[in-house]
């Protein structure tokens, strides 16, 4: 009779708990049966769009890859005729043209694998397409939503076909490039426009497995829309009963059939046996047998962080392990709005006999040439101060337009040079600045600082000075030394 209301109690929580679950579940099910037709719609047509860049990227450097591989072959034969016709038996262009063809017609084989990494957010799209594909009770549109989803699950595999391609077009380039480097070693001196040549391939090469790379994160990357549905099909068992056996992690790491039945296990040493046959071992070793096998396993250990920090070193993880023999620019595999860089900057100029104090709040939009190269343009407001400073008062004191180009000259500093246009009068309306007789002209240049930041908003500054050699010829003459601080976001 003690036990009666104990066992009550826990009958109690595990029956509260029971309905906790089920209006979980019921709740998430009624948040899927309202997602939107347009979340089908926008995977199928970013899906899309990517699988559009990557076959145009994809035939414009084969096209390249075919030309410079002719050219190589035709300056080898100038050299030598009979080692240029036993490296190159048939014509290369024939095999590129072949390559292009099969990836052209090959839009339809089953995608069965993905590629050098394991991308998880890529395999959680395809499951949630999968799952939902097949349970149209869940989508409010029913089977008019089913197939809306299906229709995005055929184009995402669809593009992953495509990407499984890509990869077989960048294995075969590299196995090229290691048979052209394999025949050119047998030349005590490779004639020069060879050698030009197959560094333009090489660097061809590369940037081939880069876009390919670049485009497998793309996939990588869903939208918050898609995190969304992801986050509320995670809280139902039935789809992650689903991925645990249709991810390709799951079919990664499957559990066979009858896992941990008797018969499973026939054979199979148990952990005691394994803990018998350490402690014989370390019992024939004596005293020093504990010590002996740690030291063992310290230097497993470092040996096994070695080869991670060298494969990270060597692009270990994201399918690119051959190292450049020359510097890459890594804007040139991005898109045109992913090299777009947006800044704001700061300058005060101090009052002189002519003008009063003045701030200029400007905006610029940078165009990426490489790691830390830029061109781009500019404007700004003229805020007036008042002069002197006792006297504040706010005024409209002219805009300015600007261009700008930065190289990188070492580390952190870099060479800044522009032309800019500066309308230097109190104005009321923008019809006061249309003549550009009036604006003033002045041209720039200096060297700038560039400090990286850890911020959300803002991912570097930029302290420049810079000399404005168009300065003495204005009259009235403006300040020949200009000190300003942007920043990029």
């Amino acid at each position: 009779m003690l036990y009666r209301p104990a066992l009550c109690l826990v009958a109690t929580l595990c029956l509260a708990i029971t309905v906790a679950c089920a209006q979980t579940v019921d709740s998430t099910a009624g948040q899927l049966a309202n997602i939107p037709n347009k979340l089908f719609n926008k995977i199928s047509s970013q899906t899309a769009t990517l699988e559009q860049r990557l076959n145009r990227q994809t035939e414009r450097y084969l096209e390249r890859m075919s030309r410079k591989e002719a050219k190589i072959r035709a300056e080898l034969y100038k050299s030598d005729s009979v080692k240029a016709a036993a490296i190159y038996p048939q014509d290369p262009q024939k095999q590129y043209a072949a390559w292009m063809q099969k990836y052209r017609e090959d839009s339809s084989r089953a995608v069965t694998s993905m590629g050098p990494e394991y991308l998880p957010h890529a395999d959680s799209v395809n499951g949630m397409l999968g799952f939902l594909s097949k349970n149209s009770s869940l989508l409010k549109g029913g089977s008019a939503q089913q197939a809306q989803a299906q229709a995005a699950l055929a184009q995402v595999q669809q593009f992953q076909a495509k990407l499984q391609d890509a990869d077989a077009i960048k294995a075969f380039i590299q196995s090229r490039n290691a048979q052209l480097q394999q025949y050119l070693s047998q030349y005590t001196q490779v004639p020069g426009g060879v050698s030009s040549s197959l560094q333009s391939y090489n660097k061809e090469a590369y940037y081939y497995a880069e876009q390919v790379r670049e485009y497998r994160q793309m996939l990588n990357d869903p939208d918050k829309m898609i995190q969304t549905a992801l986050g509320l099909l995670q809280k139902l068992p039935a789809f992650n009963a689903f991925m645990k056996q249709n991810s390709f992690l799951a079919g990664l790491f499957s559990v066979p059939a009858g896992y941990g039945d008797p018969q499973a296990m026939s054979g199979l040493q148990t952990r005691d046996q394994v803990l018998s046959m350490i402690q014989s071992q370390i019992g024939q070793s004596g005293g020093s047998g504990a010590s002996s096998i740690q030291s063992s396993l310290n230097t497993a250990q470092q040996d096994i962080n070695n080869l991670h920090n060298k494969l990270s070193s060597l692009g270990g993880g994201s399918g690119g392990m051959d190292m450049p023999d020359f510097k890459p620019n890594d804007q040139r595999t991005k898109t045109f709005f992913k090299r777009l860089e947006y800044g704001t900057y700061f300058q005060t100029t101090p009052a002189t006999a002519y003008y009063p104090s003045y701030s200029d709040l400007g905006l610029t939009l940078a165009y990426k040439l490489g790691h830390s190269n830029l061109i781009g343009v500019g404007a700004s407001y003229k805020l007036g101060w008042g002069q002197p400073i006792q006297h504040i008062a706010l005024s409209s004191q002219g805009v300015g337009l600007r261009s700008f180009v930065d190289i990188q000259l070492k580390k952190s500093f870099s060479l800044t040079g522009g032309y800019e246009l500066n309308y230097l009068t109190p104005f009321t309306s923008f019809q006061d600045i249309r003549l550009l007789s009036r604006w003033t002209p002045s041209g720039l240049i200096g060297v700038s600082k560039t400090v990286s930041m850890k911020s959300t908003v803002f991912k570097k500054t930029q302290v420049s000075v810079l000399w404005d050699f168009l300065s003495y010829e204005q009259v009235p003459r403006t300040q020949p030394f200009v000190f300003r601080v942007g920043y990029s976001f």
